[in-house]
């Protein structure tokens, strides 16, 4: 398989005959059972390096829902290099409506929001199981309490400084990797 560069992705997918054989591959690959959940998410930077970062670890289905928009929308198109074009999605309007629907098809689903909370443990210490729906929030208010207590677990990560947050697809990039690094990497799956 090629790997494009991000100047190769922002060009857009031209559909030459090369181009629609690499979207075919692209969109037939193999996928982790891996969903993401942006509850509430609104910064449209954040919503399409969150479509990148899915679209890294293969991620099965990234879910966008309330206020979180939605492509096609031009910031999200630059921020995701159009990943957005072959990452699956779907947009609910709650986010216990799509919740919902994953654990209705995956019942042994893992929901895990990433959020600081009384019942948060840290994110390197959480035994992570397959599939898996990780939850980001609102930049400014965090994941929803109503999704909160739907969690199956809280985690989140230590904060050493000034600051008592870190960007949410910074949070979300560190917490796949941890995840897939004690999955996916360790020949567990």
């Amino acid at each position: 398989m090629i790997k494009l560069n991000a100047a190769q992705l922002r060009k857009g997918l031209q559909l030459t005959d090369y181009r629609l054989r690499q979207k075919q591959k692209a969109v037939s690959r193999k996928r982790n059972a891996i969903y993401i959940i942006l509850d509430n998410v609104l910064d449209t930077y954040n919503i399409g390096s969150i479509f990148r970062l899915a679209d890294a670890v293969a991620a099965k289905k990234v879910y966008l829902c309330g206020g979180t928009a939605t492509p096609p929308n031009p910031r999200i198109k630059k921020a995701s290099i159009n990943t957005t074009e072959w990452v699956a999605w779907s947009y609910k309007e709650t986010t216990v409506e799509a919740i919902n629907e994953l654990r209705t098809m995956n019942p042994k689903l893992q929901l895990v929001a990433i959020e600081q909370s009384p019942r948060a443990v840290p994110y390197d210490q959480f035994e992570y199981k397959l599939p898996i729906a990780l939850v980001v929030g609102h930049e400014s208010d965090g994941v929803s309490k109503e999704v909160l207590d739907m969690a199956d677990a809280i985690v989140e990560l230590p904060m050493f400084g000034v600051n008592k947050s870190l960007n949410v697809m910074v949070s979300l990039g560190i917490v796949l990797y941890k995840a897939i690094e004690k999955l996916l990497l360790s020949g567990r799956k």
